[in-house]
């Protein structure tokens, strides 16, 4: 049988590239050279055991590559393709999917709904830290790359810019709105851009690191805030005139960010919260206004299908956004540990990652 080398997730703290065999294809799938591909925050999560995942599995879940192989039931796409397909894999035909909610197909269960159910790449089946990666439901999640666009531009499409991008879109951000960003990582960054692109006319952007402060300026922050310098909370009220911001939006998954983002919020506010969060959120009862605020508090999984892939390369195209100075570093496969290490401990002002089989 032939095998690729792939990142498995072995224990908490163990990740190892070793080899495994290359999946077979079943009639609706498809089979993708990796050509590119990234690390995540959750897979920090994975790796440091607080999120729980299968021994053995393949980590990853943001695809860059060439169709290798498709399923005799495939239709619409050709074999030597260059195609994304999103962090999320929807069917199309679930229930979930029916309910205008593919993030979360999969997830339905006799007893509940399964956490993150939509998510399957380096959660419930392999991923896409390999030479190859098999996906599912090829022709709803399969989306054929521009010409003229690289690797690098469409890398943050699968997973870091859907979800920053629904950021603004859950929180409904209207033309006109102030909107403030707590933590600028990738997803926060995104969330920036996303706000902008929305039409938010005031975007406060909250992290202490330089390069990332700098990075949301340039991705359209009017204003930055350095929380270890000022309180955010207070310095959002003194931007907003007392008035609160009309978005905010969590990006983090802790709670001090959360509370604070609920804090700032103006009378019927919307907080839209895509942090992952580790442990119990506590709601302060008077930053919730004792529950009579008419507060939204919208969580979001990344959206995916290939729809939603075309819609953002689309705006990758179209030179409205560039997020491909969001890869501050690279490394081949075989050193995808070393570059674990780097970024799980945001080590030489790291970002994203680019890992290349």
């Amino acid at each position: 049988m032939a095998k690729m080398k792939a990142a498995l997730f072995i224990e908490p703290g163990h990740i190892e590239v070793d080899d495994k065999p290359i999946p077979d294809v079943g009639p609706q799938d498809a089979l993708l050279r990796v050509t590119t591909t990234t690390i995540c925050g959750t897979d920090v999560h994975i790796l440091k055991g607080e999120y729980p995942v299968e021994q053995g599995l393949t980590i990853g879940h943001e695809p860059v590559g060439i169709i290798e192989k498709l399923g005799s039931g495939v239709r619409g796409f050709q074999e030597g393709q260059r195609v994304i397909a999103g962090a999320i894999t929807p069917s199309g035909h679930s229930a979930a999917c029916l309910c205008g909610c593919g993030s979360q197909d999969g997830a339905e269960a006799p007893h509940g709904w399964k956490l993150m159910g939509g998510w399957k790449f380096g959660n419930t089946i392999d991923g896409s830290q390999a030479e190859f990666l098999l996906v599912p439901e090829a022709m709803a999640n399969l989306a054929p790359v521009p010409d003229g666009l690289t690797d690098e531009q469409v890398l943050m499409c699968p997973d870091i810019m859907s979800t920053g991008f629904s950021g603004a879109e859950s929180g409904q951000v209207r033309i006109g709105d102030t909107v403030a960003v707590f933590a600028q990582g990738p997803i926060g960054l995104c969330a920036t851009a996303g706000a902008k692109l929305s039409g938010a006319t005031q975007i406060i952007a909250v992290d202490t690191v330089p390069e990332r402060l700098e990075m949301a300026k340039r991705l359209g922050a009017d204003h930055v805030i350095d929380y270890k310098a000022v309180d955010p909370v207070d310095a959002v009220m003194e931007l907003t005139f007392g008035r609160g911001v009309d978005v905010a939006i969590e990006a983090l998954g802790t709670q001090s960010t959360f509370e604070s983002a609920l804090r700032v919020l103006r009378p019927g506010g919307t907080l839209s919260s895509l942090g992952v969060y580790s442990g119990d959120l506590k709601i302060p009862l008077g930053a919730f206004a004792a529950g009579l605020g008419d507060h939204t508090i919208r969580t979001t999984l990344c959206p995916g299908g290939k729809e939603r892939m075309r819609r953002l390369m689309a705006v990758v195209a179209s030179g409205r956004v560039d997020l491909s100075g969001l890869v501050t570093h690279r490394f081949p496969l075989d050193r995808i540990v070393e570059a674990y290490d780097l970024f799980a401990n945001q080590r030489d002002g790291v970002m994203k990652v680019a890992i290349t089989p």
